[in-house]
């Protein structure tokens, strides 16, 4: 085939995803993507990314945040006009509160009636319109623009990823009408300029590194907070180095990404009440550090916040007690404190301390999780047993799923769990998309059975059945959305609502037979109801999943709990 004819504006944007080193694109298409197919099946395959069919723009998003969760590499996403991108939103909100680097695109409704190629020829060309598509999505990205014309698509792809891959990382997002899609780039125009590379790394302020030393060599009873690492696992590295030479404890509330490997010594668990005593906090890229209305710190602690944006500019309403800010990357600010910081002679005595702390929480977390083999089975007993099919490379996505101190996690970035801005559904596609970029490796996505709905289910498998995606799905089934019953409770605990037989606006019954939605896509699929089939019915999943590379469902038959 020749391909030496002229370039439409969809190959010049196809062009610059390519040399931004984007390898796929989730797409949901639509009507108004023409000029992109069009594009794609003109232009070398080995000189575009990989476009992938995902049949739900909500799947499509959380696929390229999981993709970048396993690799720290950035994918892209397009979707269809006003519709497309609304569908997508919820999925942006979690990759802006993630700090995610993804290119979201959407299509524009041809601007013109008649006369330009690619205006308007349908009736819904004039319905979706409207006067600020990017509003959808201007309060959750980095960046946001408008093509306009054909030339721009290779420029405008790779400034929005150089600012979306440069600290703080984030989403970026591009609207692309059809016209300059379907128009010829000017020959006169076609330059050819490098990829501008992401923005150095932020380093700390080394006065300030210096007055964090003074303070950590000073200090009786210092604790370490942190919610996620980097997706290399540098950050678990140095922090364990750190906190062992110092005795310092650390302690992972509401993580999304865990840090230390479960058995590290320094670890003291994942309870945002932890450091009541510390009278230093370093809270390292935390944007929920604990809830200020339980468990804030008492007047005479110090607390230093440390990361890219230390004061978390996005969020509206932050108030946490900030003595020190520190704008950093999280491993360069801990590898300076390292350096800088001499060890106190009290640093071998506490350190032997939180040794025997970790061992006596683990082992009494052991305890717990194994009486949790009933009939419900418990949540404990589920997150012990999901963690002993998992070797040194598998990986978990959790959405009120899974829980971190029942389970043994061999290293860093083992378990994922949904982020804080709440977008449910998201556990399921994420786990797709790390599947794909890590094919021959276990993928575990386990949520409620409220989460799984949301996923789009029949979207989700159909997924992993087309892409060849043998993912483990687990629901934690408890015929309820607990977390809504749990709010209600705690609120009002003498209320009616906590004292009636169903809290109000909180029962999922009758529940769709979920095993029978997971074998519509010829998955196989098993409802275990007493806990002691558990570890059998997970190690058969493990080998299908091995021998015939086929998706697994387990819907598990799970306690209701007031704790989680």
């Amino acid at each position: 085939m020749d391909h030496s004819h002229e370039q439409t504006g969809a190959e010049s944007l196809l062009e610059g995803l390519s040399q931004s080193g984007i390898q796929y694109m989730f797409a949901n298409a639509g009507t108004d993507f023409p000029p992109i197919i069009e594009a794609l099946a003109r232009r070398d395959p080995s000189a575009a990314p990989v476009a992938l069919t995902i049949p739900h723009e909500t799947a499509a998003v959380a696929m390229a945040h999981g993709a970048y969760l396993v690799t720290g590499r950035a994918q892209a996403v397009m979707v269809h006009v006003n519709v497309g991108l609304a569908n997508s939103v919820m999925g942006v909100i979690n990759a802006a509160s993630d700090n995610i680097p993804m290119l979201v695109m959407s299509g524009r409704t041809p601007i013109s009636e008649r006369g330009r190629k690619g205006a308007r020829m349908t009736p819904i060309q004039y319905g979706q319109e409207m006067f600020d598509q990017t509003s959808l999505v201007r309060d959750l990205v980095k960046y946001s623009y408008e093509m306009r014309y054909p030339e721009q698509g290779k420029q405008l792809v790779m400034r929005a990823m150089s600012l979306a891959t440069s600290e703080p990382q984030g989403p970026v997002y591009l609207s692309l009408p059809k016209e300059p899609l379907s128009e010829i780039v000017p020959e006169i125009t076609q330059t050819h300029h490098p990829m501008p590379p992401s923005a150095t790394k932020i380093l700390p302020d080394p006065e300030a590194i210096i007055k964090l030393a003074r303070l950590l060599e000073t200090a009786s009873n210092p604790v370490i907070i942190c919610q996620r690492g980097d997706t290399e696992g540098r950050l678990s590295r140095a922090l364990s180095t750190l906190a062992a030479k110092h005795g310092i404890a650390v302690f992972e509330p509401f993580l999304l990404r865990n840090v230390l490997p479960s058995n590290d010594p320094a670890l003291q668990g994942y309870h945002a009440s932890g450091p009541s005593d510390a009278d230093l906090i370093i809270v390292l890229d935390s944007d929920t550090p604990w809830i200020e209305a339980t468990n804030a710190p008492g007047p005479e602690t110090i607390v230093v916040h440390i990361g890219p944006d230390p004061h978390f500019a996005r969020m509206p309403v932050r108030g946490f007690r900030t003595d020190l800010a520190i704008s950093s990357d999280s491993v360069e600010a801990i590898l300076a404190v390292d350096r800088a910081a001499r060890a106190p002679s009290a640093a071998g005595q506490r350190s032997k301390a939180l040794a025997q702390s970790a061992t006596q929480r683990r082992d009494a977390a052991q305890v717990k999780a194994k009486a949790g083999d009933t009939n419900p089975m418990s949540a404990e007993w589920i997150s012990h047993c999901v963690s002993e099919i998992m070797d040194e490379e598998a990986v978990a996505f959790s959405e009120l799923g899974l829980l971190p101190a029942y389970m043994t996690l061999k290293g860093p970035n083992r378990l994922f769990n949904n982020v804080h801005a709440g977008g449910l559904g998201w556990a399921m596609p994420a786990a797709l998309g790390a599947q794909l970029m890590r094919p021959d490796r276990l993928t575990i996505a386990c949520m409620g059975d409220g989460s799984y709905m949301f996923a789009n289910p029949v979207a989700c498998h159909q997924i992993a059945e087309a892409l060849r995606l043998p993912i483990l799905t687990i629901i934690k089934n408890n015929a309820m959305w607990n977390a809504v019953r749990r709010s209600v409770v705690n609120g009002y605990p003498d209320g009616s609502a906590a004292m009636s037989n169903t809290v109000p606006l909180t029962s999922l019954e009758p529940l769709p037979d979920f095993a029978a939605i997971a074998r519509a896509s010829r998955a196989h699929a098993e409802r275990i109801e007493d806990g002691r089939e558990l570890p059998a019915a997970l190690q058969r999943a493990v080998g299908i999943i091995r021998t015939e590379k086929r998706q697994v469902l387990l819907d598990l038959r799970c306690a209701v709990s007031d704790m989680h």
